[in-house]
């Protein structure tokens, strides 16, 4: 085996990538170029009954959007094609071939009318059937056959597959990256089926097959795996080759932290768990995306990346590339990692504001002046989550106010504010330089000149302009109205606030 470091993101073409498997890509992709390896896109579509037509452009969309794409393998190409395992269907049997002929595994003629009645009479009893050590010299298989039965059967065309022949009494010993080392006896692993009936492998040789073919020297993958590795172990064992070094990593949780987190729960909780917006090709039935909702991608590698890793600093913000530096197998957790989505929203806040602001007033503010655009968008950058919106801030911004903060007038309109809003009301019609520092300069002069505190003021002022207690820059807020617009504002809320 190579010594590079080489990994792969291995998905099945299913349906949309959920966010779970866009957090082992990115892994994956962050230790191969940290370390100098090499990344490899394959798809794993050995179950054809699962094939969900669009989902494997649907991967290549999702990793191209969050600017992690693939080395090698689907989309790029390189020397180990295909990277298709429906298309590597005829290695798979070369290799199954050479387990029966060592003795590592063996053909099986059980139907699956038989296997289920194997299972009611051991259910009947009270136990679990699993066709092992104990039970397959019972069946209908060829450890149980002699050899001219075997080659009868199988010249008669009837079906079979190709089990392996689990060890009966043995230990499964590997250390595993984020979990140390993991010991597993064969009595609890059945002989799993490796060549089905129609000719197609199944998950497991596949995978061992095309990892050692690929020299794949780090498996990099999610913990719902973890079960599957003592059976890959043996494998490689019975091949005679040497196991890669896995890392299961750990779940994502449920925003509550109690179980795995779900579709239909970020369905329930108001957010997305796939990257991109997918509409399902049989019910026609869409889901939304992060790219759609307005997530950045550099705010979903971020957040992703500290879904299960920590850098061990304080340091929350990372490029792409400080994170490749960062990164290490080492600092994942064993733990299972909550999803937060708010805590999602918080990176998308702190990578909003890093953009370039004439771009996000081209794109979001297209039918206002340019000028007037990149105004708004400086105005509200600090206050919106996600870049759409800015039209409906801009929307609240230029209407009237229905209504004022109830609490705030209460506690803030008296003589004083009352007398300091007249006086604006009265002096700013004078006011020529329209410009957020002038208008600050000429609302403290008078306020001044009245003998009143702008401190007792300012909130009354908000108020009566914006209807708010709270809100952007009043200065630069003015600026915007323009003078008209302001003056119409302050009158009608005098107005309103005198009749109470």
């Amino acid at each position: 085996m190579s010594k590079k470091l080489r990994v792969r993101f291995a998905p099945s073409p299913t349906g949309a990538l959920h966010i779970g498997g866009v957090r082992t890509a990115l892994y994956n992709y962050l230790l191969a170029h940290k370390l100098g390896g090499t990344f490899i896109l394959r798809i794993e579509d050995t179950d054809q009954t699962r094939f969900v037509e669009g989902a494997e452009n649907y991967i290549l969309d999702a990793l191209k959007w969050l600017g992690i794409m693939p080395d090698e393998g689907i989309g790029v190409g390189g020397p180990h094609e295909p990277y298709r395992q429906s298309e590597r269907k005829e290695l798979y049997k070369v290799y199954a071939d050479e387990l029966i002929n060592s003795g590592k595994a063996y053909y099986a003629f059980d139907t699956s009318e038989e296997l289920d009645a194997m299972r009611a009479i051991y259910e009947s009893k009270g136990s679990a059937f699993q066709y092992n050590a104990l039970t397959r010299v019972k069946l209908k298989n060829s450890l149980s056959m002699s050899e001219q039965e075997v080659h009868d059967i199988i010249a008669s065309g009837t079906p079979y597959v190709i089990r392996l022949k689990v060890p009966a009494k043995a230990e499964i010993r590997f250390q595993d990256s984020i979990r140390d080392w993991v010991h597993v006896h064969t009595s609890s692993i059945d002989d799993k089926v490796l060549m089905k009936s129609d000719g197609m492998p199944t998950y497991h040789l596949a995978n061992v097959v095309d990892d050692h073919i690929m020299e794949i020297t780090h498996v990099i993958r999610g913990e719902e795996w973890l079960p599957s590795a003592p059976l890959h172990i043996l494998l490689y064992q019975a091949f005679g080759w040497q196991p890669p070094q896995f890392a299961h990593l750990p779940l994502l949780l449920k925003p509550e932290g109690n179980g795995k987190l779900s579709k239909r729960d970020a369905d329930l909780g108001g957010f997305p768990v796939f990257p991109l917006e997918w509409k399902d090709p049989q019910t026609g039935v869409i889901s939304k995306g992060f790219k759609q909702e307005g997530y950045l991608p550099a705010a979903m590698i971020n957040f992703l990346a500290f879904l299960g890793w920590n850098p061990g600093t304080e340091q929350e913000l990372f490029s792409l590339d400080e994170l490749i530096s960062a990164f290490s197998l080492e600092r994942i957790n064993k733990a299972g990692a909550k999803f937060d989505v708010n805590k999602a929203k918080w990176f998308n806040e702190q990578y909003l504001k890093l953009q370039d602001v004439a771009s996000l007033a081209t794109q979001y503010l297209p039918d206002l002046p340019k000028k007037e655009a990149e105004s708004f968008v400086h105005l509200f950058l600090d206050r919106i989550t996600f870049p759409q919106e800015l039209g409906e801030k801009v929307k609240e911004f230029t209407e009237l106010p229905s209504a004022y903060e109830e609490e705030v007038v209460q506690n803030k309109w008296n003589e004083e504010s009352q007398k300091g809003l007249q006086v604006l009301n009265d002096t700013l019609p004078f006011l020529e330089f329209w410009e957020a520092d002038a208008i600050k300069s000429f609302i403290q002069l008078k306020l001044e000149e009245a003998g009143i505190k702008m401190g007792k003021v300012m909130q009354m002022l908000r108020v009566a302009l914006s209807g708010n207690g709270a809100g952007p820059d009043l200065m630069i807020s003015m600026e915007l109205w323009g003078k008209d617009q302001v003056l119409l504002r302050l009158k009608k809320a005098i107005e309103t606030f005198s009749k109470r």
